[in-house]
Formats: structure tokens, sequence, C-alpha cells
């Protein structure tokens, strides 16, 4: 009787440990530490990324507007592999693409059991498939065909991406720039959560429901 109230007891406590942790949620588009502040927000529908950046980048893409500011004297170097971004909903996982992954001259389509499914340019994830991004479970593969090229007319989309990006360098005040991730499916902004570890330390946050 006693071994079975132990448990009985063990077992509450867990719980109310989970939910303790589930309370325990990131801040909200803004964290900071001794050495930097980070404000960021982001954006999936795929008409407002148009707007924002004057073309389509297709579905599966997520914007994030990053603004970093130097809290101290201490210099920091800013490096897009400092960041990631996780779904809490499905455990996607995906660092920053570069412009030229997104509108390089270099393309890969991919089709399925000899259908063409989707053409994206080298370096993205294809259909959760491919280098940069993750999630908890490991779908059978199905039967892919890729087919490379290469376009030599200059892409003006790549111009864009580059310019807006969030610039590579040390700084010792405030910068500004967007970042490109793909993720998945249906998701919110309230679904995903912007990590960092760089020079500056560790530092997350979550974004508003849009």
């Amino acid at each position: 009787m006693h071994s079975a109230r132990a448990i009985l007891t063990f077992a509450l406590l867990s719980s109310a440990a989970l939910f303790a942790s589930a309370d325990k949620k990131l801040p909200v588009e803004e964290t900071t530490n001794d050495l930097l502040t980070i404000t960021a927000t982001a954006t999936l529908d795929r008409d407002q990324i148009k707007q924002e950046l004057g073309y389509d980048l297709g579905p599966d893409i997520a914007l994030v507007r990053v603004t970093l500011h130097t809290v101290s004297d201490k210099p920091i170097q800013v490096s897009h592999d400092d960041f990631l971004l996780i779904s809490s909903k499905d455990g996607q996982r995906s660092q920053p693409y570069e412009p030229g992954q997104l509108a390089g001259a270099d393309s890969l389509t991919v089709t399925e059991n000899g259908a063409k499914q989707a053409t994206r340019k080298t370096g993205l994830m294809i259909g959760g498939l491919g280098g940069g991004l993750g999630s908890g479970t490991t779908p059978q593969a199905p039967n892919l065909k890729t087919q490379a090229s290469h376009d030599d007319t200059p892409n003006p989309l790549l111009a864009v991406l580059a310019a807006k990006i969030l610039p590579e360098k040390e700084i010792t005040d405030t910068i500004s720039g967007l970042l490109y991730f793909q993720m998945v499916g249906k998701l919110k902004p309230k679904d995903l959560e912007l990590h960092y570890k760089g020079p500056a330390g560790k530092l997350a946050l979550r974004f508003k429901p849009n």
C-alpha cells in the first residue's frame, strides 16, 4: 500500500513539474542579456513576403526581421550561423539560408516516381528533405529523382535578398536585417522560436500570433 501511494505521489509531482516547465515560456519578440538585445518579428504569409521583397519566394519560406543592439562596450561578431529557427509545433529546425541558395544560378528539379514535384535552388530542402532542416520524425523516403541545371541569366531577386539580409560583421551599436528560413507545412508565427548561440551567449525568443 505504501509503495502504491509513493508511486502515485511521484507521478503527481512529475506531472506538476512538466506543467511548470510548459508554463515557462520564452520572451515575446525581444530578449536580452548583459551583452546583446535581440528583437525579431516573423512573417510566413506568402503575400506579405512578396510585398516585403517584391518577389514571390514560393511556399515554405519564413522571413525573420532581426534587430541586434549591443548592451555593453564589447564588440559582437554577427554571423548567420548564430541563429536557428525551431518549430515548437512539429520540431522542425532550420538555419538561415544565404541569398545564393534562394536565388542562385544553379537549380535542382526533384521528381517523385517520374512526376515533377518541386524545383528549388540548390542548398534548400525540398519537401522536408535535404540540408539545414530537420524534424522529430523520419518519414519513409519516396522514390525521388533529381536533375540539376544552370542558368546564366542574372536573377534580380538575388540583389534584393543580399541588400536586405542581416549583415555579418562586428558591431558595437545596432544593426537590422532579414534572415531567410525554410519551414515546411502550415505554421504560424506563434509556433516558432528563434534561438541565438554566438559570441554573446545563448538567447531565445518566440513570436506573437498573427
